[in-house]
């Protein structure tokens, strides 16, 4: 498995290998377990994707931080990468948390199909 360095690259894998609506359902699958209110739709386009995404976690860091880590939590993005970030722009730290979600649902979902 190469490790998209970055949006475009992850969603290019995702269709190329026909795993871009199992990624969505995981997504979905994982935000329910946190108890946040977010369904994406199964034909969403990778840009409006990553736009909800990106806006559900700015949010979620700006008004309800306990349901933010219980979700990174759940989703099982890896500790260190997030204490990696810089949080002066929390703008800025929700895109990069958001590629972190993705990027940790995509090697769920790969994996899944591979073994």
């Amino acid at each position: 498995m190469l490790i998209p360095n970055n949006f475009e690259e992850l969603v290019a894998q995702a269709n190329n290998e026909n795993l871009y609506n199992k990624l969505v359902k995981q997504l979905n699958k994982d935000f329910l377990l946190a108890n946040i209110d977010l369904d994406f739709d199964e034909d969403i386009l990778p840009t409006s994707l990553k736009f909800l995404l990106h806006e559900t976690v700015f949010k979620l860091i700006q008004e309800k931080f306990a349901e933010y880590l219980n979700l990174l939590y759940i989703i099982d993005v890896p500790e260190h990468k997030i204490k990696q970030l810089d949080g002066s722009d929390v703008v800025s730290l929700s895109e990069q948390v958001t590629f972190l979600i993705l990027l940790r649902e995509w090697q769920k979902v790969w994996y899944r199909n591979m073994y």
